[in-house]
């Protein structure tokens, strides 16, 4: 067994050690779904000290609106997808809301649309669903996607517009499933985003969620893998580029009650532009049942100018020993003007040597997201963010 906690930190970073809550286990946190069992947070609360929720305006609010996002969808055959009522769910079965906004989003999304991808079925062409904010109203959104055993998938979800959005996403992997979850956030400036996604993996499934976290006010997106037998392996990978006044944040939770079963998170950031902020969080949980378990969890920030905060804070709660490995790691940094030097010394341009460290940093998470039409979307964004450097995102 090697037993691995490595952590490093640099400028504009947050330990963990700073933040933990004593006695307070992560399988201890609320999940229900009463909107009630959620007090409107006030920001000091350990799970939204971070965000700032005082720029929320009305989000949180226990009202319906009626109020929708454009939806436009492509489902290869054999795919099909409905709208039940919530009633109708066997909640019992998933997992609950962990927040009140994924309560929220239940409550009043006006029922739950539900995507089913058969079992043994091999899709040659992604599940793509593209989701637009069109007014300034708010709107809970509730999705299911149902993977059955033995399938393989890939699932395409993109946010893009303005609106106030809460949004309660649940994935079930059958059994010995393959699936690959890629979900864009290229919000106008002005919207608000809180999301969970919940990601159930069966006995020998094989999970994969991408989040792309490019555009946005405030985003706020918490992934919770778990398990549902052993053999289950979950890969969480994940770009964001905050540039100024944007507030990006990622939390992570992966719960390992299942034995011999793996997970590797990877995260990466950029932050350019006054009072950029990013906050990724990264909890593992092995509980005393997961003999075999292997994880390790991994997220870097790159501080590209003054007046950006990124906080980075990998957490791991441990029942047991009898584990493969786990450990995580985590460095926060300013942009390497020695790679620029030795790019412009070869006779490139200081703007395009910059633009081609940056893509370097991203590409290794970029090139596994599996479809070229959000890379390209995602490596032409940073294009975007990068142009005239960081007085054009001051």
């Amino acid at each position: 067994m090697s037993l691995l906690a490595d952590t490093s930190s640099r400028e504009a970073h947050t330990h963990s050690a700073d933040t933990l809550v004593p006695d307070q286990s992560r399988a201890e946190r609320t999940r229900s779904w009463q909107v009630a069992d959620y007090p409107v947070p006030a920001g000091r609360e350990e799970d939204w000290r971070f965000t700032p929720v005082d720029r929320l305006t009305d989000l949180l609010t226990d009202e319906p609106t009626g109020a929708h996002l454009e939806w436009d969808q492509i489902l290869p055959e054999g795919v099909t997808c409905s709208t039940i009522p919530l009633e109708e769910l066997e909640r019992d079965t998933l997992p609950a809301p962990a927040d009140r906004p994924a309560a929220l989003a239940a409550a009043h999304s006006g029922g739950v649309t539900v995507v089913d991808v058969p079992a043994e079925a091999e899709l040659t062409e992604p599940v793509r669903i593209g989701l637009t904010g069109a007014q300034r109203e708010r709107v809970h959104g509730h999705l299911l996607v149902r993977v059955g055993a033995f399938a393989k998938a890939t699932v395409v979800l993109t946010h893009s517009g303005s609106t106030d959005y809460t949004e309660l996403l649940t994935l079930v992997a059958g059994d010995g499933a393959n699936v690959t979850v890629v979900t864009l956030q290229d919000w106008e400036d002005d919207t608000h985003h809180l999301a969970q996604h919940d990601v159930v993996i069966g006995r020998d499934a094989s999970v994969r969620h991408i989040a792309v976290s490019i555009g946005g006010g405030i985003v706020r997106l918490n992934t919770n893998a778990s398990y549902r037998g052993p053999g289950g392996s979950f890969e969480g990978l994940g770009v964001y580029f905050a540039d100024a006044g944007q507030h990006l944040e990622h939390r992570l939770f992966v719960d390992h009650e299942a034995p011999h079963c793996r997970s590797n998170v990877e995260y990466k950031g950029a932050l350019q532009g006054e009072t950029a902020h990013t906050v990724w969080v990264g909890d593992v949980l092995i509980r005393a049942a997961a003999e075999g378990t292997d994880t390790y969890e991994l997220n870097r920030n790159l501080v590209l100018s003054d007046g950006a905060r990124a906080d980075s804070i990998p957490n791991l709660e441990i029942e047991t020993g009898e584990i493969i490995g786990a450990g995580h790691a985590s460095t926060t940094g300013r942009f390497d003007d020695q790679q620029l030097f030795y790019l412009q010394s070869r006779g490139i341009d200081a703007d395009t040597a910059r633009r081609l460290v940056v893509r370097g940093f991203f590409n290794s998470i970029v090139q596994r997201i599996g479809d070229s039409e959000i890379s390209d979307r995602v490596m032409a964004a940073i294009d975007e963010e990068l142009e005239g450097g960081p007085e054009a995102a001051a």
